[in-house]
This record gives C-alpha cells, sequence and structure tokens, in this order.
C-alpha cells in the first residue's frame, strides 16, 4: 500500500476497529493458537469479548510457522477490513539457536558477532512467523544486584550505543526487502537500568543532567540506526512513570528526536499507572497513557474499555487515536504484511535454517570470545593427555542458556561434560554434581571428593541457575551460593589444581571463588553451544580474548560501582590526602575486584611508547593517538586496546576516564602492531548545566591501555 491508501483504510475503520489496533494480547487468546485452551477467565478478567479479539492488531509470544500462519490465517477472515496481524516476541539473544546473554556477548567487544548473533536470531525467528523483537534492551547499568543487567552490554554509554546500533543493524536490516529480517524495537525507555536498591520495577531518581549525559545517547544510537519501535520502561522518571510521562514520550522523544514509529507498552504497565499512584482507576489510566503517546498496551485493557467513552466525554481526542493507528500501519505495511501477511513463515525454511550447523558455529564462536578469564596461575590451558574431575551443579547441566531464552531447548545445548568429551576419552573425564545450586548433601561432597582424587587437575563448575538473574532476578547477596563455595573449598584442599568456571548473568562478589581457585573463568550464560566453546577455551584451542563490560565488585556495598566516576573534592589517592577525612570504605578498598575492560589472556601483550600527533587540538583537525602493542609469548592471540580520555577542568564535573575507542588487534608470537586512535573535538562533548553539548577548551588527559586500569598517558590542550 502507499501512504494514501493506508489513511484510507483509517478512514474506514470505525472506532472500535481502530481502539483494536491499540490491542496486544498473549497467543492463547487468539483462534489458530495452539495452546487456546479455555481463556474465558482471562478473558472476563480483562472485559474483553470475542469481538474485541477479531480487532485486536498485535500477538505476542506467537512463534512457529504453523502457529502463526494458523492465527493469521483465521484473524483475515474474521476482520472485516483484513487488516493483518504483528506478530511481537522477545528474541534476545538467539531464537532457537541460543548465542550468550547480552552482557556476556558485550565483553567480547565484537560488534560484527554481535551484529551476526542478531541476523541469525531475527533469520530463525522470521521463518517462524514473528515480526517485531523486544530487543535490543540498552538500559545503562551500573548495579549488579539488579537482574536485567544481563539484558544489556555493560556499564559504559558509548560502547552500550555502540552494541545497540549492532543490534538493530543485525535484527532489523534492510526490513521492506529481506523476509529474514524483524522489526526492532529499543527498550526500556528511559533509565530502567538505574533502580534503587537494584530492585526490579522500582523508582528511578536522576537528573535531567545525569539521564542526558550517560542513560539516553544509546536509546537515541539504536533510533539513529532506524530502530522502528521503542517500549516503555516501569520505572518512574522525574516522578512519572514511563508509560504516563508525556514530557518523556511525546517531549523527547517524539518532539526533540523526531521519532515517528511505534511505542509500546511493557506488559501491564499501562494498568500500573494505578499502583504507581498516577490513576485512579483503568479509564484513567487509559487517557495518561494515550496523552503520553503509547500506540500498542500490552496485556491489559485499559484502551479497549475506555478509549471510546475518553472520546465521547472530549477528555481525549479521536486524532491521537487516528496518528496511534496511522503509526501501526505504516509499520504493518513497512513489513510487507497487506499483500503478505504470512511474510516469512515457512515451515519449510524452518527445517532448513532453526539450529543450522551454521548458526550453532556461530554461537560457538561468539561465546568463546564472550569469555572472561579473570585469573590463570599457570593452570590453563589444559593438557589433554591429563584425567580431569568435572565438579558442581553445572558439571552436566543444560541450564546454560539464561533468561530470556524461551524459543532454546535442553535436548539443543551441549552441557560442559559434553564439550569435554570432544577432548578427552571417556576414562580421563570423571563427572560429579557435588551439589546442587543452593544445597548439598554429605554423599555429593563425597562422591566429588573421589572423583577429585583420582584425577589430575579439577574443574568446578558454579554460579547462578537462570532464575537467579533476568526480570525480577534482583539479589542482595551476590556471592556464588554458600554451598557451592564450600564445595569449591574441599577442592581446593586436595592441593590440586583447581579451574573455576562461573555461570552467570551479572557481576558477583568473587573473592572467595578467586582465592579458592588457580585459575577463574568467567563463562556467563554461554547458550546453546556453551559447553563446546568452554572446552575449546579450557583447553586452548581458542585463546581467551574478552574483556569485562561491567566492573566486579569488590563487595555488594561498593555498587553501584564503575569505572567513570567522577572525582570528590575528598578523593583517596590525592597526593594531599588524609588518613581518615577522605571518600572511602573504612572496611574494603574503593576499587573494584576486577575493573572495566580486564580481562586475561594465553598471551602476554606489552605496552610500548605513546605518542600524540600533537600537543595541541583545534575544534577542526582531530588528533591522532598511537601506541605500540607487542605479543612477548609463544601464543597468538587477540588484544582489545582501549582508549580513554579524561577532561581535567570542566564546566560541571567530567568522570576519571571515558572510553572513547577501542580497536582489537591479532598478533603472532612476537610480533609488534602500531594501534592508531582518531581524537576529534566532537568526541570531547559533554552536557554543560544548562544542558547544552559541546567541549570546553583546555587541558585534557588521554589514556591508551589494556584495560581502565592500566593505562599509559598523554596530556594536550583543546583550543578554543
Amino acid at each position: 500500500m502507499n501512504e494514501n491508501q493506508l489513511t484510507e483504510l483509517l478512514e474506514q475503520m470505525t472506532l472500535t476497529e481502530k481502539v483494536g489496533q491499540l490491542i496486544q494480547l498473549a497467543t492463547p487468546f487468539f483462534k489458530g493458537a495452539s495452546d487456546r485452551g479455555e481463556i474465558t477467565g482471562p478473558m472476563e478478567n480483562m472485559n474483553i469479548s470475542e469481538d474485541d479479539i477479531k480487532q485486536t492488531g498485535s500477538v505476542l509470544g506467537a512463534s512457529g510457522a504453523h502457529e502463526t500462519i494458523n492465527i493469521q490465517k483465521v484473524h483475515m477472515e474474521e476482520n472485516r477490513l483484513g487488516i493483518p496481524l504483528l506478530f511481537m516476541s522477545d528474541i534476545i539473544h538467539g531464537f532457537r539457536t541460543i548465542f550468550p546473554v547480552p552482557l556476556a556477548i558485550g565483553c567480547s567487544w565484537d560488534l560484527e558477532l554481535a551484529e551476526k548473533s542478531a541476523a541469525i536470531a531475527a533469520k530463525e525467528a522470521a521463518v517462524s512467523g514473528v515480526h517485531v523483537t523486544f530487543a535490543p534492551m540498552v538500559d545503562l547499568s551500573r548495579e549488579p544486584r539488579w537482574g536485567r543487567v544481563m539484558e544489556a552490554t555493560g556499564e559504559d554509554t558509548f560502547l552500550n550505543s555502540e552494541f545497540a546500533r549492532s543490534f538493530v543493524r543485525g535484527f532489523q536490516g534492510d526490513l521492506v526487502n529481506d523476509n529474514h529480517k524483524v522489526a526492532s524495537c529499543v527498550k526500556h525507555f528511559a533509565a530502567y537500568g538505574a533502580p534503587e536498591g537494584g530492585r526490579d520495577y522500582n523508582t528511578v531518581d536522576m537528573s535531567e543532567w545525569m539521564l542526558r549525559e550517560n542513560y539516553l545517547p544509546a536509546y537515541k544510537a539504536a533510533l539513529d540506526e532506524g530502530a522502528e519501535m521503542v517500549m516503555t520502561a516501569f520505572n518512574i522518571l522525574n516522578g512519572m512513570p514511563s508509560t504516563g510521562n508525556e514530557p518523556l514520550m511525546r517531549g523527547i522523544l517524539r518532539e526533540e528526536w523526531g521519532f515517528d514509529g511505534v511505542l509500546i507498552s511493557d506488559w501491564g504497565a499501562v494498568k500500573e499507572l494505578i499502583p504507581h499512584g498516577v490513576a485512579e482507576d483503568q479509564k484513567q489510566a487509559a487517557e495518561k497513557a494515550m496523552k503520553a503517546g503509547v500506540d500498542i498496551e500490552m496485556m491489559t485493557s485499559c484502551y479497549v474499555n475506555h478509549v471510546k467513552e475518553l472520546i465521547a466525554e472530549e477528555k481525549l481526542e479521536e486524532t491521537i487515536v487516528d496518528e496511534a493507528v496511522l503509526r501501526i500501519l505504516q509499520l504493518k505495511n513497512k513489513l510487507g504484511l497487506f499483500e503478505h501477511p504470512y511474510r516469512g513463515a515457512s515451515e519449510e525454511d524452518e527445517n532448513i535454517h532453526i539450529l543450522s550447523p551454521e548458526h550453532r558455529e556461530a554461537s560457538r564462536e561468539l561465546a568463546a570470545k564472550s569469555m572472561v578469564l579473570l585469573k590463570n596461575e599457570d593452570t590453563l590451558p589444559l593438557n589433554q593427555a591429563g584425567k580431569v574431575a568435572l565438579v558442581g551443579p553445572f558439571a552436566e547441566s543444560t541450564d546454560i542458556l539464561g533468561p530470556w531464552s524461551w524459543g532454546g531447548s535442553a535436548e539443543d545445548t551441549i552441557t560442559v561434560a559434553a564439550g569435554f568429551a570432544n577432548y578427552l576419552d571417556n576414562d580421563q573425564l570423571l563427572v560429579s554434581q557435588g551439589c546442587d545450586i543452593q544445597n548439598g548433601s554429605n554423599e555429593q561432597f563425597e562422591d566429588a571428593i573421589n572423583k577429585a582424587e583420582q584425577a589430575e587437575v579439577i574443574v568446578v563448575a558454579i554460579g547462578e541457575h537462570s532464575d537467579m538473574s533476568g526480570e525480577a532476578g534482583c539479589r542482595a547477596d551476590i556471592r556464588v551460593p554458600e554451598v557451592q563455595l564450600e564445595l569449591l573449598k574441599k577442592m581446593k584442599a586436595l592441593g590440586k589444581p583447581v579451574v573455576a568456571v562461573l555461570f552467570n548473568g551479572r557481576p558477583l562478589d568473587l573473592r572467595e571463588v578467586i582465592e579458592h581457585a588457580d585459575a577463574v573463568v568467567e563463562a556467563w550464560y554461554p547458550g546453546t553451544e556453551g559447553g563446546t566453546a568452554l572446552a575449546d577455551l579450557l583447553y586452548g584451542e581458542v585463546n581467551p580474548s574478552a574483556k569485562l563490560t561491567m566492573s566486579m565488585p569488590y563487595s555488594v556495598g561498593q555498587v553501584p560501582i564503575y569505572y567513570n566516576r567522577y572525582n570528590t573534592g575528598r578523593p583517596k589517592d590525592a597526593p594531599d590526602a588524609q588518613e581518615r577525612y577522605v571518600s572511602q570504605y573504612l572496611d574494603i578498598p574503593n576499587e573494584p575486584l576486577y575493573p572495566f575492560g580486564y580481562g586475561l589472556s594465553y598471551s602476554r601483550f606489552e605496552y610500548g611508547n605513546m605518542t600524540l600527533s600533537a600537543e595541541q587540538m583545534t575544534k577542526e583537525e582531530s588528533l591522532t593517538v598511537t601506541v605500540i602493542v607487542t605479543n612477548t609469548s609463544d601464543v597468538a592471540g587477540e588484544e582489545t586496546v582501549q582508549m580513554y580520555v579524561r577532561d581535567l577542568v570542566g564546566d560541571v564535573v567530567r568522570p576519571l576516564k571515558e572510553l572513547k575507542g577501542f580497536k582489537k588487534v591479532y598478533l603472532q608470537p612476537g610480533e609488534s602492531a602500531e594501534v592508531e586512535f582518531q581524537l576529534g573535538e566532537d568526541q570531547l562533548r559533554y552536557y554543560h548545566a544548562d544542558l547544552e553539548h559541546k567541549s570546553d577548551a583546555g587541558e585534557f588527559e588521554v589514556f591508551v591501555g589494556t584495560d581502565s586500569r592500566d593505562v599509559r598517558s598523554k596530556k594536550f590542550c583543546l583550543n578554543s
């Protein structure tokens, strides 16, 4: 259809039909769904009729070509104007081929592989009938207690923005001409990653300066890349829940940024304006959400039950509804659904693409590149000739896909034990569960000790059950569960080399793990090929190259903790610092256990001379930053060289360091490379107190190194 035809279609619609387009219901509500079952109760609770369902505009959670085609077919027959449904799902880090969780993908620092993972997820989802994915989540978070840190790529604004662009390109690409792409919905707008106390859905309170400086850029980056949709956040911001926040949604998102795509609420968020205390009932909730510009209400019925009434009472203009409906129709048209309502859904293509060898290999590669080597005292890589005891609750567990992997299955998942079997004979591998995630028995401990006593090296696979992170998976105690630490200590007491492998969705307090292991690998939730990828890394087939994108805290008492913090008037490390009256803890260090950007390799990289092309920079000419990096080991490897900048004197306080660039360099043993960065005036801009985005003339320091702590530096001046 062209734009005129869409407008004509809108003019033909009754108000009831228009309101129907604003509703999103879960799959079981629809005829043709494989799990429709008995939905009378939910329909009655929501005051939704079969006629309402016939007018509904979008479906949540349907998947599989057979099911989506059936639902669409019945709907097209029953909808008066033949307006097709939009099928939306949470395709976060894979559809059936599951990739590492996004926090792990961030640790790869590999934008191309991130884009490829999203493209594969999109292809598998598209042939299964999905049109929209609720991804990427780009919420900046510095809070490891928050369960959803696993769904974002870390604590840094610049890096999050780069990954946001990569994910949108991968998911969405040439949406109009490529049926293997899906529309991308960036979430959660805005600042969802900064809840008080790290507790999901909780209050967010920050200045507009902080919001614009650190939290908004990644959303904007995703939209600049063309993301078709935005999802509202659950939290309040400036005292208003996002779903009813007109200054945020119509002000910043629509007017300032010019976003003309579809805005959708998160699950139930419109109705939640009532417990938030800004709406007295569902009618007022509908009014506030519509006025804020929320086009689609997900899984509550405030719109369908009250929008017509609000228009009749002149509390809402019908033009607001028309604008929302037109945006939805435009997206459906962009997807080609009016001409091809089933789009890319194909059972034949499902058999070809889903879990294909190519897709599994990509998952394996990204998983290995996402695992961070935190400690290695001449223990790794392992020797294939040795006998290994593999113990711990994750030794044979398929629970390594992580949250938001509902399309993945246990039967397709390669466990750690199965991965080890690629490198060891049966008599070389001794496996014991050792304990459960949070409980254990003497019999389990004894079995693990017995197996470990027969081995030359012990690999302990420990961590969090996937339910312990993700949405609503917030934890105040971010240590490995006590029973697993006890198992690790028992293994260490045997006097043999111990390798601890961690499966988790957040940065943890790892002090006890580090103390009782000779080598530590942060594997995160690595996905379908996780066991294979881990074995590849532990046996040296893959050289570790991942680096942390969230700081690992020394203690939960430090959080939120992040590398790009601001100085205080009494910094602890100042040359003239007093012993007591400085910004410090009395019982723990200020610094994290492991800083942002940290990660070891089997190679050793040395940084040589760092040079600047000039000591003065103008607004018209960039500065070239150069450093020599040498692989001084006998193992070829990849290093991620990181560049940071500090504005030494700003109009407002500036971070001690800010990531401004990174480059990957692969070096053979003994090889050196000259790594160059271009640094321009635009990279030195920030939001001032009056919210103007500009740079300041004056002195700056540029840092280059292997992580945010281990750096070399030079100073330069920006001339006015």
